[in-house]
């Protein structure tokens, strides 16, 4: 199978899309992927929310399979540069290269009677996942592309982020115990933070959690007691954790362990979104067996596994997700996503492509 359906070719669509800067505003990344839609005789439209939707098939479909990607970057942009069989630049392989994979599946299936595909592409996933949210499809099958090296992605851990509050009484250092101090209280609420996985058990496939202390700030004056102290912290979950559930759980270890002399509070950092929470899709779905025989018989491992980053699959964790595309987040050099030496081959983009291309034939024709 060619994957390069109505004359597509992924590659060409890939030179176009890397060198349109998308890490501020997206208007022009998203009319280039609008007009490519068109030119293949699809209909295209943009929603409130800035996401870019087509689809393919019966508007009444036993069978819905949802195609999903990001055309947002991160900065800075780093420019375009070709050399013979790879691609550089900002997003060629987070994600555009896995948007051009998937465009190329799209483009070539043609779905059975009883069965609809939908191209569904958010434009703020590396920041707040507003399209991501305010995303109105159904589908009973996700595909989300993200640079995974051609390995077929079932699980993700979440990423929850949030401030520990410390509030004492300030005092003159010199008569420290007229006071409450604040910063002492940081002692116990160390030592919940390194203790609270303790007797967790770990995921089968995305092992132990983690809760990492990342930020501290706290005191005013060199000589005076601290009032107050604030400490920031990194939760990467595992399933069924949830961000309320860690809330709960973490404010409650740490009112037993502070003193009453000094208040304590936990609060998830605002987001106008939901964080970014941990999935798991059974690895013997239908879904994951086709595109990892697919990746398979186009010259890829078959490979399924977690994937190591937070993504907007889990907004479709309701129903079979799973993470796939070409590129890597980082290689044997060192980080290749988010990094100036970003990059991608054009025979990993050919390879993801076709594989796409045969497992959605599969699924849905």
């Amino acid at each position: 199978m060619s994957g390069t359906g109505s004359g597509f070719d992924p590659i060409d669509f890939l030179e176009r899309a890397v060198p349109v800067a998308s890490n501020e505003d997206v208007s022009e990344m998203r009319d280039l992927l609008v007009s490519t839609i068109e030119a293949q005789g699809i209909d295209a439209r943009v929603d409130d929310a800035g996401n870019t939707l087509a689809s393919k098939g019966s508007a009444d479909p036993e069978t819905h399979l949802v195609l999903n990607t990001h055309i947002d970057t991160v900065s800075p942009h780093v420019p375009y540069e070709r050399e013979s069989g790879i691609i550089h630049g900002r997003g060629s392989c987070d994600a555009k290269g896995p948007l051009a994979a998937l465009l190329s599946a799209f483009f070539a299936v043609e779905p059975a009677d009883d069965a609809r595909v939908t191209l569904a592409i958010t434009p703020d996933e590396e920041l707040l996942s507003l399209g991501a949210d305010a995303l109105d499809v159904e589908g009973d099958m996700y595909i989300v592309g993200e640079p995974t090296g051609l390995d077929v992605c079932t699980a993700a851990k979440g990423r929850f982020e949030g401030t520990i509050s410390l509030s004492g009484v300030a005092a003159h250092a010199a008569e420290p115990q007229s006071g409450a101090n604040a910063i002492d209280a940081l002692a116990p609420v160390l030592s919940v933070i390194d203790q609270f996985d303790d007797g967790r058990d770990e995921h089968p496939d995305l092992g132990a959690a983690s809760l990492t202390a990342t930020m501290v700030d706290g005191g005013e004056n060199s000589n005076q007691v601290p009032a107050s102290c604030n400490l920031v912290v990194d939760r990467r979950s595992v399933p069924p954790e949830t961000a309320d559930g860690f809330r709960n759980s973490l404010e409650s270890q740490l009112r037993e362990a502070v003193s009453e002399e000094v208040c304590v509070e936990f609060n998830l950092t605002e987001r106008p979104t939901p964080f970014l929470e941990a999935f798991a899709t059974d690895p013997d779905h239908e879904l994951v067996s086709t595109l990892s025989d697919a990746s398979r018989g186009a010259g890829g491992s078959g490979a399924v596994r977690p994937f190591t980053a937070a993504t907007e699959a889990s907004y479709f964790a309701h129903a079979p997700v799973v993470v796939f595309g070409p590129g890597d987040l980082a290689d044997d050099e060192g980080a290749v996503a988010h990094a100036e030496r970003e990059y991608v081959t054009t025979a990993d983009v050919r390879m993801a492509a076709n594989a796409l291309s045969e497992a959605v034939a599969s699924l849905v024709s």
